[in-house]
């Protein structure tokens, strides 16, 4: 019976999004029902069963494991969603999303993600990541009203079909290669390239890299990344910006530093260039851009490469930095989302750079946690951003990996300027933006000040938080 404690974190969120549905399928017509504590509710449990789980050996139940890799993932990702859930309780009301299905479709996105980072079977990823990507091309268009928003649903789901495509071709390659899907199985194969099979698992190594590559908006596979993160009703931009970039990376670093670490000198360089690339690509165009969601997801680009910096750097330091540095970014990047979300009313997204003219007058609470966010984003001490950052660049000058450091030092100064100007036009500007603003709520607030504190005691005080990433990390490998 232990074995099915792998899968109760997982349980426990689909758990609650199916009574999220049953609730809003019986609701009366004027009924309100707490859809927002049936969420919690269950994320809550699933975040503690997940610490009761933890340093307890790997439960596997099957191709499901709960190791302290996993584990970690899940607990990330339950801090995202209480977060998301909070902020949105707000939005929700304001912009007339029904909310039986937005929560419902919030806990499913979550459990597939938890399962993308628990599972250690190909098939089972694929899987995981389609349950996780339909919950979320559906909250993408989630206001019917909005154009943008259908238009970018309509991209996203277009785009993740050929990304899953390859993906399930690179499974479908490997099993040829290796006869399982097993990542344990997998690994035996994988760690020799015997009998004429090593162009298959380079092909195989390809496909299932491009598949990952368009989940975590690594160059060249970001096409999608800045009209879905405009397009996307806020909250749900930051929900993911945070959520889904920490499941795809999770799956990522299991794969491939685990099922194929015998072969990392062999797409170790194609990561060094996806890194390089999507650091360069997205500071450069970032800076040119006057929309701030769009900015943000041209930041979250260049973020996708520092972290991809540290898979190229395969060094221990590197290892521990890529699970540190995605709790910093989830909770830095949903609060700058969610504070776009609360600048935002239902009928104006206020997304141009010139609607936080003046917002520091209009709204000083809102303007002060968007400065905080945002130079955490850009690496300033003392926030997460900079300690994240720090052992990211460690990591690859560990390795010998000069010029990737350099690459990433200078794309991080560069950025400063484009989150600086937020910063001036909030602050420093003679001009007062008309634009009417959310009065943010107590709950939107206190959803806030979790990552805000968070930012600056990661910023002071990494270790102990730092020593779990790494003894997680390597659970795995």
């Amino acid at each position: 019976m232990s074995d099915y404690l792998a899968v109760v974190p997982i349980v426990c969120v689909w758990f609650g999004g199916v009574l999220a549905l049953v609730a809003e399928a019986f609701r009366l017509p004027d009924e309100h029902l707490p859809m927002e504590g049936i969420a919690i509710g269950s994320l809550l449990t699933s975040g503690i069963t997940a610490v009761l789980l933890w340093d307890r050996g790997a439960f596997s139940f099957g191709v499901v494991t709960a190791d302290n890799f996993s584990l970690f993932v899940a607990l990330v990702l339950v801090v995202v969603g209480i977060l998301t859930v909070a902020l949105s309780s707000q939005v929700v009301k304001r912009d007339g999303i029904n909310a039986g299905e937005y929560y419902s479709l919030t806990l499913f996105a979550i459990g597939g993600m938890m399962l993308m980072a628990a599972a250690v079977d190909l098939l089972v990823i694929f899987i995981a990541l389609e349950i996780l990507s339909l919950s979320v091309y559906i909250l993408t268009g989630m206001r019917r009203e909005s154009k943008a928003g259908a238009e970018a649903a309509f991209k996203y789901f277009l785009l993740g079909g050929f990304s899953s495509a390859f993906f399930l071709y690179g499974v479908a390659f490997t099993f040829g290669i290796a006869g399982s899907t097993r990542l344990n199985e997998v690994v035996v194969v994988m760690s020799t390239l015997a009998g004429g099979r090593e162009l298959l698992t380079y092909v195989a190594l390809g496909l299932l890299l491009v598949g990952f590559a368009f989940k975590v908006s690594a160059v060249p596979f970001h096409m999608w990344t800045p009209d879905v993160y405009e397009g996307a009703p806020a909250v749900v931009t930051a929900f993911m910006s945070a959520g889904v970039k920490a499941a795809a990376f999770a799956a990522f670093v299991r794969v491939f530093m685990s099922a194929f670490g015998g072969l990392q000198p062999q797409w170790e360089p194609v990561i060094w260039m996806l890194s390089a690339a999507s650091m360069i690509f997205g500071v450069v165009v970032g800076v040119v851009q006057r929309n701030v969601r769009r900015m943000l997801a041209y930041s979250s680009i260049s973020h996708a490469g520092y972290m991809l910096m540290a898979m190229a750097a395969g060094n221990n330091t590197g290892k521990g930095a890529i699970l540190f540095y995605l709790l910093t970014y989830a909770l830095t990047s949903l609060g700058a989302f969610g504070v776009t979300a609360l600048v935002a009313t239902r009928d104006r997204t206020n997304d141009e750079l010139s609607d936080y003219a003046g917002l520091s007058k209009r709204q000083p609470l809102l303007a002060f946690l968007m400065s905080i966010f945002l130079l955490s984003l850009g690496g300033f001490p003392p926030t997460a951003g900079f300690i994240g950052k720090w052992y990211l660049f460690s990591s690859a000058v560990s390795a010998g990996s000069f010029a990737l450091a350099i690459i990433g030092v200078l794309t991080s100064v560069v950025s400063v300027f484009f989150y600086l100007r937020v910063v001036v036009m909030m602050y420093m500007t003679d001009e007062t933006s008309t634009s009417p603003v959310t009065q943010p709520s107590s709950l939107s607030i206190l959803a806030l000040a979790v990552p805000l504190v968070a930012t600056f005691y990661l910023g002071i005080l990494p270790g102990r938080v730092l020593e779990l990433a790494v003894e997680s990390i390597a659970t795995i490998l």
